[in-house]
């Protein structure tokens, strides 16, 4: 389902020109698709947008326009666009104490694979967690990571109708239940979904 090709990506030359407007447009975008799991998860949900402009934002700042090196940059990134049948976050894990991060983050080793959404009665969807690389170790889990969502088509039907969406953390260390996520949010997160009559 993306739209990002090569060819369609700008020049540093044109980015430049129109950088600040792209910022402006993509952090407002994104404020539908931040959802906070407590006061120190969040969630960020990717889609066509979103990874156009952290495409862009590397080439700009790190001075890209080899070929080879914008291929790299697209296939890094490219598998972080979902295709219709799920969703597709980053996972954020924040606490501002470096300490208090540590000491939380060796507490939280799995938190990755105990996210989950829900659509009605229907029953929950874990996250599938880092298929690019293993991001935690027996010790601690990563600050960071790249979770996939994937949807039954009973389950975008019954969001396509209304049904109710919410999510959650079902970790020892971390619980947390959202009973409902907002309108603003639950509308952008069903246009990354295919329509299923």
């Amino acid at each position: 389902m993306s739209t990002i090709t090569r060819d369609s990506l700008l020049t540093l030359e044109d980015y430049a020109k129109v950088r600040k407007q792209k910022r402006d447009e993509v952090m407002t975008h994104k404020k539908a698709r931040k959802i906070p799991l407590g006061d120190h998860v969040i969630l960020l949900f990717e889609d066509d947008l979103t990874i156009r402009y952290q495409i862009q934002e590397m080439l700009h700042i790190e001075r890209i326009f080899q070929e080879d090196e914008i291929t790299h940059e697209l296939e890094t990134y490219l598998p972080l666009v979902p295709d219709g049948t799920n969703w597709k976050a980053t996972m954020m894990i924040e606490y501002p104490d470096p300490s208090v991060r540590a000491d939380r983050l060796a507490k939280m080793v799995g938190i990755e694979d105990s996210v989950w959404v829900k659509i009605d009665d229907l029953p929950p969807v874990y996250a599938i967690a880092d298929e690019d690389l293993d991001r935690e170790n027996t010790e601690k889990t990563s600050a960071v990571h790249f979770l996939r969502f994937e949807l039954s088509k009973d389950m975008i039907r019954a969001l396509r109708q209304h049904g109710n969406l919410s999510m959650g953390v079902d970790h020892p260390a971390y619980r947390v239940v959202i009973e409902s996520i907002d309108e603003q949010s639950r509308a952008s997160l069903i246009n990354d979904l295919i329509d299923i009559q």
